[in-house]
């Protein structure tokens, strides 16, 4: 079995909500950390664990980073991490996949479901064995507690409930 640890220098996670339901707020996380199990050369039997430290949070606006950290949204003090453990991938087409597994946000684990493409593996100038990865998936705020929101005088929503994540991940081969 070959493991593979994330190279956060090359890698990227990625979420976007809407804001007042007519542009999208992008940020990213900080500090995460990612392994990966596998014998087959295309990954198709993959085991992945990831998680990302809440408190990491970034979205270029000191104030909006302070509140998803509070209460309303994430609690980074009383859940300072999220993670995501994989259950199964299914390889849809050559580089393709579907990975399913458990996302835990706060309190709350739910399934989710991510589409994987395999960008192919190379050794880097250094002599690591790298392979690249781009992650994407939706999942809702509020079946994961993030419940916070307010209505604009139009009657709209500050806050989208669909938040999607984006990852491009590079892994490197354990020797």
């Amino acid at each position: 079995m070959a493991t593979y640890k994330i190279d956060p220098a090359h890698s990227e996670i990625v979420f976007k909500v809407r804001h007042l339901m007519i542009t999208n707020v992008t940020g990213h996380f900080k500090t995460f950390d990612a392994s990966m199990d596998s014998n087959a050369s295309n990954f198709s039997d993959a085991k992945i664990h990831f998680e990302a430290d809440v408190d990491s949070i970034f979205t270029n606006q000191e104030q909006r980073d302070a509140h998803l950290k509070s209460d309303d949204f994430f609690n980074a003090e009383k859940f300072p991490k999220l993670t995501f453990d994989s259950a199964s991938i299914t390889e849809k087409s050559e580089g393709k996949f579907l990975l399913n597994g458990d996302l835990t946000i706060r309190d709350i684990t739910k399934p989710v479901t991510l589409t994987v493409e395999y960008h192919g593996s190379v050794t880097d100038p250094y002599g690591q064995n790298k392979s690249g990865f781009e992650i994407k998936g939706k999942v809702s705020r509020k079946e994961f507690g993030l419940l916070w929101n307010a209505v604009t005088e139009a009657g709209g929503v500050v806050a989208g409930d669909e938040v999607k994540i984006e990852l491009n991940v590079q892994m490197i081969k354990q020797n």
